[in-house]
């Protein structure tokens, strides 16, 4: 780890960004596209900003509209992992991004867009790109479709990938090897890294049994952390029995979502500075201007989200049987394919007037926020993805409770293992939901 934080600190020198919020105005080869409204790239590419309509409920009981980011390609997030020492090592980036609060965090092998690796950027080659596209360099051990927040992007996925390799790998200086029990540990850091990590992380299968306990041996909640990974373990409710109750969430969900030009939004007004909700509240569109090193394009402007408060992402957790237990949450975003994938027990913005699901129903939120000390598992700043979102903090919480909690139709007790086995698949798990799996891995 004295290696790791010398190279860090190293590129922490080398990769600087600059960033600038700038007028709407002033944003180059971005505008408001005739007729709809819609902030748009002249090459139709990368992501636009436009509007939608959101009903809830069969007679409308609430209806809001909103700005949402409509980015329909698919991208590659990719961990390159290898075993060095026969220890499991993984590729990690040192890379800026143009919304990150501290500049530059760590993220995966590879972390682009299709418009970023077909060149309409105008700028280099992505590096190591070829091991996740094209014939295989490696053997594939994690490759899934993945949403991205609902209650922001209309129906984005992102390609989670992990391969591993044999052969030597070209080394560049803006990365490094590190073990995943480093990466883990690196998570107990404030906003060091990112989200693109955090949820390819999530979706790597653990054998629990191979796990080396620390020394002196796990803590109690650990140990029963551990245990919550086997497929083997205890757990409040089988798989199956889990799968139907989620279908039936999905099944008596009334939300109908459609896109609407931008223009045509209802309840926002756009500023000189950015697009907002009347009420000042909830979240905004703003502009800014970069100048970069180290990146495959040095000057550009471009749109971001920007929320104006922190958020509180949390999992109640509770031992049952001697295994550790999350609160799931089957919740609906605007922006799903699905309408509804399990999220944290609590996913909460404060200030959200815009919609009432930014805000949410947020039944468990005084449990989270009441919370003793010694009863927080981890607690620790984590920031969303810098490439669309403007220094978009939230407190990534899991506060463990002895106590029965009121049931709610919309939530259940789920082992750590059954959200990692969901997590082969599309549309079931959200991603503050697979930060938080993550998050949970570092806990040990």
């Amino acid at each position: 780890m004295d290696e790791f934080w010398q190279w860090l600190a190293q590129r922490r020198e080398a990769v600087r960004m600059d960033v600038e919020l700038i007028p709407l105005a002033d944003l180059k080869r971005w505008g408001f596209e005739p007729g709809t409204g819609n902030l748009v790239h002249e090459t139709g590419r990368f992501f636009s900003v436009e509007g939608v309509r959101a009903r809830l409920g069969g007679d409308g009981a609430a209806t809001w509209d909103q700005p949402i980011m409509n980015q329909p390609e698919i991208g590659f997030l990719g961990i390159l992992v290898k075993e060095i020492d026969g220890v499991l090592h993984c590729l990690m980036q040192a890379k800026a991004e143009p919304g990150n609060a501290q500049g530059f965090q760590l993220s995966p092998t590879v972390q682009a867009t299709r418009s970023n690796y077909t060149g309409v950027h105008r700028g280099g080659a992505v590096r190591y790109l070829e091991y996740f596209t094209g014939p295989r360099q490696g053997r594939v051990l994690v490759d899934v479709l993945l949403s991205e927040h609902g209650s922001w992007f209309f129906r984005k996925r992102n390609r989670n990938m992990v391969v591993e390799v044999t052969e030597d790998v070209p080394e560049h200086e803006d990365y490094c090897w590190l073990t995943i029990g480093q990466v883990r540990h690196l998570l107990q850091a404030e906003d060091l890294v990112n989200m693109d990590t955090r949820t390819v992380l999530a979706c790597i299968p653990l054998d629990a049994a191979s796990e080396a306990a620390p020394p002196g041996g796990a803590s109690p909640f650990g140990a029963a952390l551990l245990a919550s990974l086997r497929g083997d373990a205890p757990a409040a409710h089988d798989l199956p029995e889990l799968l139907r109750w989620f279908t039936d969430v999905k099944a008596r969900a009334d939300l109908v979502s459609e896109r609407i030009p931008l223009g045509a939004i209802e309840g926002w007004v756009t500023t000189r500075d950015e697009i907002r909700h009347e009420s000042g509240n909830d979240f905004s569109i703003v502009a800014v201007s970069v100048s970069a090193r180290s990146r495959e394009v040095t000057q550009w402007t471009q749109p971001l989200l920007r929320t104006r408060a922190e958020g509180t992402i949390a999992f109640l957790a509770r031992r049952i049987e001697g295994v550790v237990h999350v609160l799931v949450h089957a919740g609906v975003e605007p922006g799903f394919a699905d309408a509804i994938e399990l999220g944290p027990t609590v996913q909460f913005i404060p200030d959200s007037d815009g919609s009432p699901l930014t805000a949410g129903y947020q039944p468990y939120l005084k449990e989270i926020l009441s919370a003793s000390p010694d009863q927080v598992r981890y607690g620790v700043t984590q920031s969303e993805e810098g490439g669309r979102f403007y220094q978009v903090l939230s407190r990534y919480m899991v506060v463990e409770v002895d106590h029965e909690v009121p049931p709610h139709e919309d939530f259940r007790w789920m082992t750590v293992g059954q959200l990692v086995a969901l997590l082969q698949h599309s549309h079931y798990v959200n991603v503050q939901a697979r930060s938080l799996i993550a998050c949970l891995q570092s806990i040990w």
